[in-house]
């Protein structure tokens, strides 16, 4: 999934997305993921390109992964760096991946771009392959048994090939401490919120496996060589543009609806004002909201 998440579909955190799939409406989700991916276009490119030089010019990418690709927005910026590769976008959701099919037809590199239907972990098994890269964004924390899928991932790798996982990071900030309603200090008892939630979904996940979340340690273990990590920042100062209020009055939308019974009456009563779109103060109109995020992505190399 793409951050960008990212991350998730249904993730309060943005990102990922899990297997719940349910009755969520995905036409709506995938407009969400889409929206969210292309506000984060320049660090996807800058995260592509920075593979590609951990690759080393020598390195013939010929087939690429996107595990967990949502609707494929990096996926397609992966076909347009890697442009003689076969870029494989992996999901276990085929909205998303009829998505992934349509954005890679509209930007010219649908002859490079397929799609599997697979859900993690099981999904590893599935025949999809080796790779010469591997990406996956905020989905492998969706799975019990996150050292599990490392190693799948690993394994799947050619000899001299890279996985790259986006995970950790930081939450996103959009707005001033003391907003001028409701008590100040909003995002960090959101923040604090969405980490409870995480914490009961990571728990509840079949075969959880409770691990410290060292990804460059687990890259390790997973038998990966040259492993390290970058940080890129997404930084949209106000006045926010259209799109960007447009996902983060989503974002709120979704923290309203699956968080609102852990907040106080009066931090529910800022999010609807927040989320009123004829509001003044609301997300959509009010001059301070900026757009401020940090992925982290760690990279690891199988042996030749």
């Amino acid at each position: 999934m793409s951050p960008h998440d990212d991350s998730a579909h249904a993730h309060p955190h943005g990102h990922g997305h899990g297997h719940q799939h349910g009755d969520l409406d995905w036409e709506a989700m995938a407009a969400h993921l889409e929206n969210s991916g292309e506000l984060h276009l320049p660090v996807l490119s800058r995260t592509a390109a920075r593979l590609g030089e951990l690759l080393g010019p020598d390195r013939q990418v010929r087939r690429v992964l996107d595990i967990g690709s949502g609707p494929g927005v990096m996926t397609c910026v992966l076909a347009e760096t890697f442009t003689d590769a076969e870029v494989v976008a992996v999901d276990g959701a085929p909205a998303l991946l009829d998505h992934t099919r349509g954005r890679a037809e509209r930007l010219g590199v649908g002859p490079r771009v397929a799609v599997r239907h697979a859900e993690l972990p099981e999904g590893l098994d599935a025949g999809l392959g080796t790779a010469d890269l591997i990406w996956s964004s905020k989905a492998v924390h969706h799975v019990g048994d996150q050292q599990g899928v490392l190693d799948a991932l690993a394994g799947m790798l050619n000899p001299g090939g890279l996985l790259a996982v986006a995970e950790g990071g930081l939450p996103p900030r959009f707005l001033p401490r003391d907003i001028g309603t409701g008590k100040p200090g909003l995002q960090a008892r959101l923040d604090a919120v969405q980490e409870h939630w995480f914490e009961i979904m990571r728990a509840e996940l079949p075969g959880s496996v409770a691990v410290v979340e060292d990804w460059p340690a687990m890259l390790r273990r997973a038998g990966l060589t040259q492993v390290s990590s970058f940080t890129l920042l997404l930084d949209l100062p106000a006045p926010l543009g259209g799109p960007a209020r447009a996902f983060l009055h989503a974002q709120l939308t979704r923290l309203r609806e699956m968080m609102s019974e852990s907040l106080d009456a009066e931090d529910v009563k800022t999010l609807d004002l927040l989320l009123d779109p004829d509001a003044p103060d609301g997300i959509l109109h009010r001059p301070d909201a900026f757009l401020l995020s940090a992925t982290t992505v760690h990279t690891g190399v199988r042996p030749v």
